[in-house]
């Protein structure tokens, strides 16, 4: 299936980007990102010292990563999720709390009132999930009657909906519907995905409820698809397109991020410049514009025209999932330059702002 929009893709060749993890919803404010594999990748050719790991944790804070989703859920033994009300689902989150993945699953959770513990990872020395095998965010530890670890963004939002809609099969059970798969980059990379992931596992009556046509559910995924695969990755070009842009945002994600203060001055200037150039190899990889502005503001207008001037939302009156991933995205950039430019200039501002009130009112 090929991506929505009419500018050249990127090809995500198998690789689970792994921005990912999401807790409390933040109050309008900025968070950001980085592309995946091409930020990674850029980042750890600066050496293995300490100034080579500050800048790649830098990175990973901004929701910037390199690497795979190893494993779709793990036993868990020091780690319990939050004590939440009894018979209810227990549930912590360990992000980065600007990242881009990791805001589509705060989004989700907020707008479905489940209660949440977060824990803020250390993108340098990631102590807090020292626990797991799996080192990159987010992480869902979810707790329905046994512990399970869950990753990979799509795959905790689809398997929690399921098992808020579906209470006929344990949550263990519902994440094994989605295995992970070994499968080989152009580069000749083995790396893991993870199979149906866009898709709510439900019976036929579940189904009907839920998608009273085909249609519905096939647009859904398609846009969710999208958000993972085309938007997040005009993030980062836009927020560092220039060196003032590029040190406003990291002066945002030391703020809110999880560094000492030696850490952090490093990460901020010294990441800055490492981003504002990185930025530049990042719009040469994905084939966008001289002004990467134009390339953001077509992709944003294209999915306001999928939504349409008859419905509040994707969804209908109320937010579907691809509503809940696209919201998600776009939120990282709040208090940015790129973030006001494109409320200016394109046709977002209603539904973005419907999208603020709905999680609002239905939010924790």
């Amino acid at each position: 299936e090929r991506p929505l929009s009419s500018r050249p893709q990127p090809k995500m060749a198998g690789a689970c980007r792994a921005w990912r993890l999401g807790a409390l919803l933040l109050p309008p404010a900025w968070r950001l990102r980085a592309p995946g594999r091409a930020f990674g990748a850029a980042a750890g050719r600066g050496g293995s010292g300490g100034g080579g790991r500050l800048m790649l944790g830098a990175a990973f804070a901004l929701g910037g990563s390199a690497g795979l989703c190893l494993a779709a859920r793990q036993r868990l033994r020091e780690h319990s999720a939050a004590e939440l009300p009894a018979g209810s689902l227990q549930l912590t989150l360990y992000q980065y709390k600007t990242c881009p993945f990791c805001s589509k699953v705060r989004a989700f959770l907020d707008y479905h009132g489940l209660p949440y513990e977060i824990v803020e990872v250390n993108p340098i020395m990631r102590r807090e999930i020292k626990f797991s095998s799996y080192r990159k965010v987010p992480i869902l530890l979810a707790n329905a009657g046994s512990p399970l670890q869950l990753n990979d963004s799509s795959v905790i939002i689809s398997a929690i909906k399921t098992y808020l809609i579906s209470r006929r099969n344990s949550l263990e059970e519902i994440v094994s519907y989605y295995p992970p798969v070994k499968t080989v980059t152009e580069k000749g990379k083995e790396v893991l995905e993870y199979e149906n992931k866009y898709w709510l596992m439900l019976d036929d009556k579940e189904t009907k409820r839920v998608y009273p046509v085909k249609e519905v559910r096939v647009e859904e995924m398609k846009w969710r698809k999208w958000a993972d695969d085309w938007l997040v990755h005009l993030i980062s070009p836009n927020v560092y397109r220039t060196p003032k842009e590029a040190l406003a945002s990291f002066d945002y994600i030391v703020r809110e991020g999880k560094f000492g203060t030696l850490e952090g001055l490093f990460a901020k200037y010294v990441g800055a410049v490492a981003m504002f150039f990185v930025s530049k190899r990042l719009k040469k990889r994905h084939q966008l514009r001289d002004d990467v502005r134009e390339d953001l503001y077509e992709a944003v207008n294209e999915w306001v025209k999928a939504v349409g001037k008859n419905r509040l939302f994707m969804g209908g009156n109320q937010p579907n999932l691809a509503d809940l991933a696209v919201y998600g995205v776009l939120r990282v950039m709040e208090g940015l330059e790129a973030f006001d430019d494109m409320m200016v200039h394109t046709n977002i501002q209603p539904w973005y702002q419907r999208m603020e009130e709905v999680i609002q009112k239905t939010g924790v």
